[in-house]
């Protein structure tokens, strides 16, 4: 074989080698995407984000801060209201566009999904209970609104 047949054979392996994984990097949604997506309001957001944070598989190369102390000095759970995934959640979002050097821009969403997110806790409240969940939800959102995002420069 002379050395251009074989330099042109060793390409064709080679392309067809590489195709899957230029394949698999192209249907997967980049990192800021993908951020987006798991800080926005909304309970779809929600859903991924949970889904991502239950099955590492899914979030594997994306390298995410998915560290939290959950409500941050407040309850984890005020009056037995469990908003740890919310506040998870909204940790998660703050880590993630701070250590990519742009919080400010995306504080309003992530604040405004957290309180979302509470909202839904308080939905699935007895009836009895739902005005007071919801009136610490407000508070919760007031103070991240705030004093959130105070600890490291925005």
């Amino acid at each position: 074989m002379s050395l251009r047949r074989y330099a042109v054979a060793v390409m064709i392996l080679l392309g067809v080698a590489l195709a899957p994984a230029a394949a698999s990097a192209a249907d997967s949604p980049d990192r800021p995407s993908l951020l987006l997506a798991w800080t926005s309001v909304g309970p779809d957001s929600y859903r991924a984000w949970d889904a991502a944070r239950t099955d590492p598989e899914r979030r594997r190369g994306y390298h995410f801060d998915w560290s939290t102390d959950y409500c941050t000095g407040g309850p984890d759970q005020p009056h037995g209201y469990d908003f740890r995934l919310a506040c998870w959640r909204h940790d998660f979002g703050y880590r993630n566009y701070r250590a990519g050097g742009g919080l400010r821009p995306h504080k309003d969403r992530i604040d405004a999904a957290f309180y979302a997110d509470m909202m839904r806790v308080c939905d699935r409240q007895p009836s009895a209970d739902r005005r007071d969940c919801a009136r610490t939800a407000r508070a919760y959102h007031w103070a991240v609104r705030i004093f959130g995002g105070s600890k490291v420069q925005l």
